[in-house]
């Protein structure tokens, strides 16, 4: 018998690791989790995005690792918790500003480099922010390919701060070459769909990753000249005055959120009839998230938006699609975060986990509706921060190693009404959670990379 299921086992192992699946991460950029009318938004429209969520599965309580850009995205790469990799804040601000002397240690093992090892083609076209010195590019972290830009586009002269930042032109890579300077952010999306779409029909003969990281709907907001035309005539004739003032009105441009979310929608859609024109959509798996909660955007039914450790700032809207395995119109409300990504794309793909420690697991049975979370308790950083725990539907909130709120996820989603006093037990066990971990992870940091002169990226 034992012999039996040993072989068994091996055999089904061989299937997955036969497959390797294509994998298509796209990567939003300060997108809550009501922008997606999937996921309850009304004041947006996402036809595409929601056609292919019900293809698949949608994770309800799916979490980044941090509220902002560079930690969660240092998460998202090496599965570990930003603390973990000495991750959690830039140098001299919550996340990498230009020519930053900090950027991602390349001593770890991001996605890219694992499904390499594997003869994946590995790909990432958008907003990097993990370190823009040559050392720390995509290109020296296991992407073949890098074309975009290496942090957010506000990081520019047109920032409505720059008096206080100073911030440098925006340059755009392609590798490690800057083949232009302040791009017109207007066509960031179309850009990064056509490239995307390049590099899918370039490798469709073998496995490939490519990472998607949009950078829009970051502040400021930006659309295409042809989805301009479905804006407001008033907003369309002040918008002009850009031009004259030379400066970028950030206020105004929230109000084409709408667009700019309707914009992602149709690169999705281009993307998808792309797989399926070729003919490799059935072996492609397609994940959708986002970094962060919104800035200008909406979280509802959540509380907390972008930079917050409340459920809006750190639960993001996420579904992943695999037509040949992940059943569809499933819907799980287990508790996951992307650090799994990066040890569940390496189990489907037949590869070696790294060496060092990471905190992501794998969540393949959940997502074929075989399994439960894998994990006992989720902590929330802001920063280097402990500030909250969850375990199962109980969050408690902490400040300064104290218990300080405690919620019901189960009925109180919005975070309104603490229990920590009649449900003390319950917050005593979270807090002793958090102590210990916090203690362990202070013991294991790992440095992340700094250069001695760092310098601007000019053309």
């Amino acid at each position: 018998m034992k012999s039996f299921l040993f072989t068994l086992f091996v055999c089904i192992n061989m299937v997955w690791t036969a497959e390797k699946p294509n994998v298509i991460l796209i990567f939003t950029d300060d997108q809550g989790y009501a922008d997606l009318s999937c996921f309850g938004g009304t004041h947006i429209e996402t036809p595409h995005i929601d056609q292919l969520a019900s293809e698949g599965i949608r994770l309800t309580d799916f979490y980044v690792a941090a509220p902002v850009c560079t930690p969660s995205r240092a998460a998202l790469m090496t599965g570990c918790y930003p603390k973990r990799i000495d991750m959690a804040r830039g140098s001299t601000h919550s996340v990498l500003l230009a020519g930053d002397n900090k950027g991602l240690n390349p001593s770890e093992t991001t996605i890219a480099e694992v499904l390499k090892t594997e003869g994946y083609a590995t790909a990432i076209i958008g907003k990097w922010h993990l370190g823009d010195q040559r050392d720390f590019l995509p290109t020296r972290q296991g992407f073949d390919y890098f074309y975009g830009i290496p942090y957010s586009h506000d990081i520019h002269p047109f920032h409505p701060r720059n008096d206080y930042y100073k911030f440098p032109a925006l340059p755009f890579l392609e590798n490690e070459k800057v083949i232009e300077m302040d791009p017109n952010a207007d066509f960031l999306t179309k850009r990064i769909t056509e490239k995307s779409i390049e590099f899918i029909v370039d490798n469709k003969d073998k496995p490939f990753f490519l990472y998607i990281p949009h950078p829009i709907p970051h502040k400021p907001l930006h659309i295409s000249p042809k989805t301009m035309a479905s804006v407001d005539a008033e907003i369309r004739k002040e918008l002009q005055k850009e031009a004259l003032t030379g400066k970028i009105n950030y206020e105004l441009r929230n109000k084409l959120f709408r667009q700019a979310i309707s914009e992602i929608d149709n690169s999705v859609h281009a993307i998808v009839e792309t797989l399926k024109r070729l003919r490799i959509d059935e072996k492609t798996m397609i994940i959708f998230s986002s970094d962060n909660g919104p800035a200008v955007g909406k979280a509802f039914p959540l509380s907390g938006k972008k930079g917050s450790v409340l459920e809006g700032g750190m639960r993001v809207p996420t579904f992943i699609r695999w037509p040949s395995k992940i059943p569809a119109k499933k819907i799980s409300s287990e508790l996951l975060t992307t650090m799994d990504l990066l040890p569940t794309l390496a189990h489907v793909a037949g590869a070696s986990l790294p060496r060092n420690k990471i905190d992501g697991k794998n969540i393949l049975p959940v997502l074929l509706g075989e399994g439960t979370s894998p994990h006992e308790y989720f902590f929330y950083y802001g920063g280097n921060e402990l500030r909250a725990v969850r375990a199962a539907q109980w969050k408690l909130h902490i400040k300064g190693n104290k218990a300080k709120a405690l919620y019901d996820l189960s009925v109180d989603i919005g975070e309104k009404k603490n229990l920590l006093k009649k449900r003390a037990s319950i917050g005593e066990k979270l807090l002793a959670a958090a102590r210990r971990f916090s203690k362990h992870i202070e013991k294991n940091v790992r440095p992340a990379a700094y250069i001695d002169k760092p310098v601007v990226l000019t053309k």
